[in-house]
């Protein structure tokens, strides 16, 4: 069922939930988010609709810097790879538009910049030791 573009809060609600609903079933990329929620989904499906809005709608609803808890993830390119696939896959199955493409880019900037960050920080801590 695709609709058109994303438009409203309830667009971004629909893809978080989508997309989140198919990361924790996902057998390379859901056990890491499962452990690291620990029953706190509720939680950042909420920060997650916030930060989207932000993005997509231009509506400030997120503050905060999404960087640091994914600081220390167990990940690499496999699961950034993963990751883009599911929400570019959960994105062109809901939405067609100019917000659906930017969202989909905008993922891939996102996936690209914390994959070179967490490396950074692993060859940092490799240096301090």
């Amino acid at each position: 069922m695709v609709i058109l573009d994303i438009t409203t809060i309830e667009d971004i609600k629909l893809l978080v939930n989508t997309f989140y609903t198919k990361v924790q079933k996902d057998d390379l990329i859901g056990p890491i988010f499962n452990e690291k929620m620990q029953g706190r989904w509720p939680e950042h499906l909420e920060t997650m609709y916030k930060f989207w809005q932000t993005i997509l709608l231009e509506q400030h609803t997120y503050s905060g810097s999404p960087f640091p808890p994914h600081k220390h993830l167990p990940v690499d390119q496999s699961h950034f790879t993963r990751w883009i696939e599911i929400f570019t896959k959960t994105v062109d199955s809901l939405f067609i538009g100019i917000l659906a493409e930017e969202a989909k880019m905008r993922a891939v900037t996102m996936a690209s910049m914390f994959q070179h960050k967490i490396e950074y920080f692993r060859d940092l801590q490799k240096t301090t030791k």
